[in-house]
């Protein structure tokens, strides 16, 4: 069973810049792919960014150019680089992993992240 423990949200004026971290533990080896997903009140989850463990990423559009995932497969860690912050990206944001041989998605408790204007 993986479990994921994610760190770094917080309060930001816009303009500032965060960093996400997400630590996989217990069978974090058979995961293939990592991501971040953010929920805003009222909204539906919604996909960030995700890396593979060959370290091939992908950015929702709304954050290219600002966001950054990378990811260290020796830690079993994602880390979410947020630049030029947003007040609508405040949301909470989950760490998501998923392995392709069982087919099962892991989530995090989710790091609210406020982006005040």
């Amino acid at each position: 069973q993986v479990q994921l423990v994610e760190s770094g949200g917080g309060l930001v004026q816009a303009g500032g810049s965060l960093r996400l971290s997400c630590t996989a533990s217990g069978g974090a080896f058979s995961i293939n792919i990592m991501g971040w997903y953010r929920q805003a009140p009222g909204k539906q989850r919604e996909l960030v960014a995700t890396i593979t463990s060959g370290g091939r990423t992908n950015y929702a559009d709304s954050v290219k150019g600002r966001f950054t995932i990378s990811g260290d497969n020796a830690q079993n860690t994602v880390y979410l680089q947020m630049n030029s912050l947003k007040p609508e990206d405040t949301a909470v944001y989950y760490c998501n992993a998923y392995q392709v041989l069982t087919t099962k998605n892991y989530w995090g408790q989710g790091t609210q992240v406020t982006v005040s204007s």
